[in-house]
């Protein structure tokens, strides 16, 4: 950005690195926080005033006009939003956000007759999207000039900071290991149906099969909405029928620990018995017994890349300006079998 007289104007970025701080410190040091050292505040105000530092006076950042209040918004935190998912993203919000800010978190569901105020209430929003449903409270927040950043799912608009991970690249990861290990009879466990990631894990893992020439049978794809207890309900299902696969892919690991209990109250063993492969890689997962097999969701990095675009938005910098595909790791550990291929 320039100003009026060519010359690069400063911005917060640029003193942050001048005087060797965050740029977290340098805003609350221009808005007079009682978080920041004396010594520390005279020395960004005396390196803002020499770099000639404007504020963006379009920007919501204004002094006078915050709230310090971030809105926190899932597709639906009574459906398919597992606990696991919302507090790796609540704990992650509350390291990156400046301690100046407190955070609302709600529903996306909620906000069926509009979203009139939330301009007045909110100095930026997160929408952490799980569904194309949510589409339309997307265009409604952008429509209120808020500094908005859309996490967890990709979208289709470019004008909206938007970081996600690759989904297809994770089962895949996934798969490729169960089939190297000699897993040919697979089931799966399906999230919530309305979630684009239940989508997307459900295609890859069915297109793998057929690329491989693997059969898909339709009993041993049982249906959760992401929650421990449509794990265990599922997996019970998958037990009970007369044949059961080796390994069972299974869409989040909230759902997996579930399938794994159910395993055991059936007299079977993980991987001994069955094989069990899970995904997002929760921090309980590495704990279990069998320690679990999954693919790392990003999602410490997801939340921690939208939250410093959303402060530098709020403190008038400009909207990064490419969205974000954090590719998922594959985390080997007990619950997957090896077996011979002649026992398949």
């Amino acid at each position: 950005m320039e100003g009026s007289n060519g010359m690069k104007r400063a911005t917060i970025k640029t003193i942050a690195k001048m005087a060797n701080v965050s740029h977290t410190t340098v805003s609350r040091a221009l808005n007079n926080s009682e978080h920041v050292t004396e010594k520390t505040r005279k020395k960004i105000l005396d390196i803002a005033m020499e770099q000639g530092y404007v504020p963006n006076v379009a920007a919501r950042g204004l002094v006078s006009r915050r709230t310090y209040l971030i809105g926190i918004f899932f597709s639906d935190l009574n459906v398919g939003t597992s606990p696991s998912f919302l507090i790796e993203v609540i704990n992650q919000v509350k390291r990156i956000l400046p301690d100046d800010y407190s955070f609302a978190i709600d529903s996306i569901s909620h906000y069926q007759g509009g979203v009139a105020g939330m301009e007045e209430r909110f100095d930026g929003v997160i929408i952490v999207s799980q569904s194309y449903h949510d589409d339309d409270f997307i265009d409604q927040v952008v429509a209120k000039n808020l500094p908005v950043v859309v996490l967890n799912r990709p979208i289709e608009r470019r004008d909206i900071y938007n970081v996600t991970t690759d989904d297809h690249l994770g089962v895949e990861m996934a798969m490729s290991y169960a089939l190297r290990m000699g897993h040919r009879q697979f089931g799966m466990i399906k999230g919530e149906a309305s979630f684009v990631s239940s989508d997307a894990r459900q295609r890859t893992f069915e297109s793998i099969l057929k690329e491989h020439q693997l059969t898909l049978n339709p009993d041993w794809i049982k249906a959760g909405n992401y929650l421990l207890n449509s794990g265990y309900e599922a997996m019970k299902q998958i037990l009970m029928l007369p044949s059961i696969p080796t390994c069972v892919f299974i869409s989040n690991d909230d759902m997996a620990i579930g399938a794994v209990r159910a395993c055991l109250d059936f007299g079977l063993h993980v991987p001994a018995d069955i094989s069990i492969i899970g995904y997002d890689d929760v921090e309980y997962a590495k704990y279990l017994e069998p320690r679990l097999t999954t693919v790392s969701k990003p999602t410490s990095a997801i939340v921690q890349a939208g939250v410093t675009a959303l402060v530098d938005m709020m403190d008038g910098e400009a909207q990064p300006s490419e969205n974000q595909t954090l590719a998922p790791k594959l985390m080997i550990r007990d619950s997957v079998k090896k077996i011979p291929l002649n026992e398949n």
